[in-house]
């Protein structure tokens, strides 16, 4: 792309053209201006299918040109397959580019800090590292076609509730370990064409505002060069929002943002040189968007719904989760069963998508019945029942007892439940986990009087299964897309093996999230106290029971695990290390095994999680077959954010690499020895015991001891375990106050510059440590009574004094005995101070400063009479 051309148009368009350039022209384009060669960019939802709005009057979100619905993220992400979402992205974007699209509004990749958030079906996962290694693959399949993604929702923007006001108050490790992980991913990795911001603020700024997270990170750091639009109505200053790096506001305002920004620039209290820097990335982006357009002609693609369809089917096959099948009651056995009763509305009126602005108008919907009817043929019997309606109100007793009825006369039973519209939403979030009462007392009722009872869950968010001991086998379908009723069909009965696996923890209850007590916040304020203990992170370190855990997943067949005896794995600066494990499948099926790394460090001084996801690999093993897995894992593997170094950083020493089929199966366990140890500088704040942990540092600290044992006497040594241990709590700069102004401000930095040099540290001694400028030599020498002269003096110290008959004497004229024999002088003595300190230490009774003066008077008196 041609950036000299770039900045000519800019240069030759006025400064209302510029403007207006920064907000869209109507709700699903950009402004253009033919003149310049600046065409529209048109844009649209979603993250799972496209919906092209079709403006047809109507009150509330309108219905798009029919399109393919693909499974949602919360469906789609428990594939943990990075081809298939490519797979997926490139579908979608095929769709995009007949209906006329340049940008896709997804994906959606928030973290699950909450399993109550509304809006969690446009999400992947509560790990970070998952997150972002599928959103990543979505962004490069989308690319195939030359259609542009929209990284959202940056930042943070984790509940529904207040979600255009609330204040999030989360610390800089939780944000850089958990929440920014994912946009880095992506960002790093396929270069997305646009980010989108979210409406909430962090630390008391809106993110449309805030020039940290939308220029240093994104831009400075991570190398970002597209464009940063808002998400609909997430603009609140918009003059602020053009210095942090916001681009394009969406949708069009009318203008009214834009005269702020010409009158800003106008008065001059807006630097027009920050608008021409956003001027041309609106430009670069409307000309990327027409060279795609170009090399992909909309008129060249055909859109074939079937095969649309069919990609739609693999990714549910692929993602549905088994979460329960005692007796291997599934598959179903169409030689022995003969007759299934088939209960619940969502049977026959699935639910396959969420409710908001990612709404797709399908091309066509399998519902499960159809589609096992279709399946099964004349060789099974089915009974079908409604089993309950979506309204609490009515009364449903006769549906029950028909329902039931129907179960007992049956073999088995499939009872299809789950959330409906209204229970999840984008606009609002969840209050409870539970399933409704009624469809809860139906699986009771059924399970009581049919065992063989299979229970199919639709869902956007996770739900509380306290009555998974009930059925025989539970499938979590969550939401599966237009064709998730055939690929549910294709599982129940064997056709397909599961291989799907929990992108999220399914726990016991409500109250033992992390954020139970920090959700959703009161009025526009939200405290993240779990801080980086999101999901798995954090049950795995209270050690708290979970129903099913995070990367859980049953197949119809079962693999086992097996170490491989390798070489001692070390890591340092640059090197990596390959860990191998061997995976057999050992069932009487082919199956899909996802194979997960994790990471951790049993004696970490660092608060951080047991165990994070590093890795993962989704593989397909033949029955009785065997293969090896390799991962490379380096220093990045075993890293967290330090916020006082504002780096990343690791520990030295032995780590542990866990492989397993779960974050709580993990049965091959490597030790990994890094060796690189990370040196952290000393500066004023450093605590003295920081210097133990260089060999420089222990060389000048043991200067440093010498000399206050030198100050403070014999006895009060190393082996006073108080004193040492307030000294290695002591930041270096205290030094200065806690000296009586021995150490200054100078001598502080030489000591600083001396442990973290390369200067020699031979012949240094506690006095050229503390010694820096003639001003402090003379009193120095006569503070530790460093000189050669036979006089005493009030910077003797106190025991030489009393030891010297001459000076007793003197002392004698301002003390009595008393004085002499208490426990004061005697501990004055002990610590080895010098006179003048002792007032530091005594009672102010002892002697004043008019005291201390006559004393030093005749001291010196005495001196000079014993030079003659």
């Amino acid at each position: 792309m041609d950036d000299g051309l770039i900045k000519k148009i800019r240069r030759n368009m006025s400064l209302e053209e510029m403007v207006a350039l920064c907000s869209g022209q109507t709700d699903w384009e950009t402004v253009a201006y033919p003149k310049y060669g600046i065409g529209p960019v048109t844009m649209a939802d979603g993250p799972h299918g496209m919906r092209v709005i079709v403006n047809d009057g109507s009150v509330g979100i309108p219905q798009g040109k029919p399109a393919t619905c693909f499974p949602p993220a919360v469906l789609s992400a428990c594939s943990w397959d990075e081809g298939l979402l490519e797979l997926m992205g490139k579908s979608i974007a095929r769709e995009a580019r007949t209906l006329g699209v340049d940008l896709i509004l997804g994906p959606g990749i928030n973290i699950k800090r909450s399993p109550l958030c509304g809006r969690n079906f446009e999400y992947f996962s509560e790990d970070p590292l998952l997150s972002g290694r599928l959103g990543k693959n979505f962004v490069l399949g989308a690319k195939k076609y030359g259609v542009g993604s929209t990284v959202k929702h940056y930042l943070a923007n984790n509940q529904e509730t207040r979600r255009m006001t609330v204040d999030e108050k989360i610390d800089i490790r939780a944000l850089r370990e958990i929440y920014l992980k994912p946009f880095e991913i992506v960002i790093k990795e396929s270069k997305p064409m646009a980010v989108m911001c979210s409406y909430n603020s962090i630390n008391g700024k809106f993110v449309s505002q805030s020039k940290y997270f939308l220029t240093r990170l994104l831009r400075d750091e991570w190398g970002f060069e597209g464009i940063v639009m808002s998400d609909w109505g997430a603009v609140y200053d918009r003059v602020r929002g053009v210095v942090a790096g916001m681009d394009l506001e969406m949708p069009g305002n009318g203008g009214i943002n834009n005269k702020k920004i010409f009158d800003r620039i106008k008065e001059g209290k807006l630097k027009v040189t920050i608008l021409n820097e956003m001027v041309e990335r609106l430009i670069r982006f409307s000309f990327q968007a027409k060279e795609n357009r170009e090399h992909y002609h909309s008129t060249e693609i055909e859109i074939e719904p079937k095969e649309q369809h069919k990609i739609a089917n693999l990714v549910a096959l692929e993602s549905m989760v088994l979460l329960k099948n005692d007796d291997q009651i599934l598959p179903i056995d169409r030689t022995k069963i003969k007759k299934i009763a088939i209960i619940g509305s969502m049977a026959f009126d699935p639910r396959f998508q969420g409710t908001g602005s990612s709404k797709i108008n399908p091309f066509q919907i399998d519902s499960p019945y159809e589609q096992i009817k279709k399946l099964v043929a004349d060789e099974i019997q089915l009974f079908p029942h409604q089993g309950y309606i979506h309204d609490e109100i009515v009364e449903q007793v006769h549906l029950a007892e028909q329902a039931v009825e129907v179960a007992k006369n049956s073999e088995l039973a499939l009872l299809f439940v789950g959330l409906p519209d209204h229970e999840e939403s984008e606009g609002y979030d969840r209050t409870h986990l539970n399933l409704p009462p009624k469809q809860m007392a139906l699986i009771r009722k059924i399970c009581k009087i049919q065992p063989n009872t299979v229970v199919i869950i639709q869902n956007g968010g996770v739900v509380d299964i306290n009555w998974e001991h009930q059925p025989k086998a539970i499938v979590e379908m969550f939401l599966g897309g237009q064709a998730g009723g055939d690929a549910i069909a294709k599982l129940l009965f064997g056709e397909e093996n599961f291989c799907g696996k929990l992108a999220e923890t399914i726990p016991m209850r409500l109250e033992d999230t992390p954020a139970y007590i920090n959700f959703p916040g009161i009025h526009d304020e939200v405290v993240y106290g779990e801080s980086i203990f999101v999901g798995y992170r954090y049950y795995d370190y209270t050690k708290k029971r979970v129903r099913y855990p995070f990367g859980f997943g049953l197949s119809y067949t079962k693999f086992s695990y097996e170490s491989l005896e390798m070489p001692d794995l070390v890591i340092d600066a640059e090197k990596i290390a390959t860990v191998k494990c061997r995976i057999t499948n050992i069932g009487d099926m082919n199956g899909k095994e996802i194979i997960q790394l994790y990471t951790g460090k049993i004696d970490t001084k660092i608060l951080r999680p047991l165990r994070e996801l590093r890795d993962f690999k989704k593989v397909f093993i033949p029955k009785g077959r065997s293969t090896e897995i390799c991962f490379e894992v380096g220093l990045n593997d075993f890293s967290y954010y330090n916020p006082t170094t504002k780096n990343w950083e690791h520990e030295s020493g032995v780590h542990e690499v866990y492989i397993g089929s779960s974050s709580r199966d993990l049965p091959i366990v490597y030790q990994v020895e890094i060796t690189k140890d990370l040196i952290h500088p000393i500066n004023p704040l450093s605590y003295l015991g920081d210097f133990e942990k260089t060999e420089r540092g222990q060389t000048i600290l043991k200067l440093l001891l010498s000399g206050f044992e030198e100050i403070m006497g014999n006895d009060q040594t190393k082996e006073d375990a108080f004193f040492m241990t307030m000294l290695s709590n002591t930041p270096v700069c205290k030094l200065v106050e806690s000296s009586n102004g021995v150490f200054t401000e100078e001598c502080i930095d030489k000591i600083i510059n001396l442990v973290n040099s390369d200067e020699s540290l031979e012949g240094i001694t506690f006095e050229s440590l503390i010694t820096c400028g003639e001003k402090k030599k003379g009193f120095l020498k006569n503070l530790f009574n460093w000189n050669n002269e036979e006089y005493l003096s009030i910077y003797s110290k106190v025991r030489d004094l009393v030891e010297d008959e001459d000076v007793m004497k003197i002392l004698r004229n301002y003390f009595g005995d008393e004085t002499f024999e208490s426990e004061y002088l005697q501990m004055a003595i002990k610590m080895g101070v010098c006179f003048d300190k002792a007032q530091k230490v005594l009672p102010d009774e002892f002697f004043s400063d008019e005291k201390l003066k006559a004393i030093d008077k005749d001291l010196t008196a005495l001196a000079k009479l014993k030079k003659k």
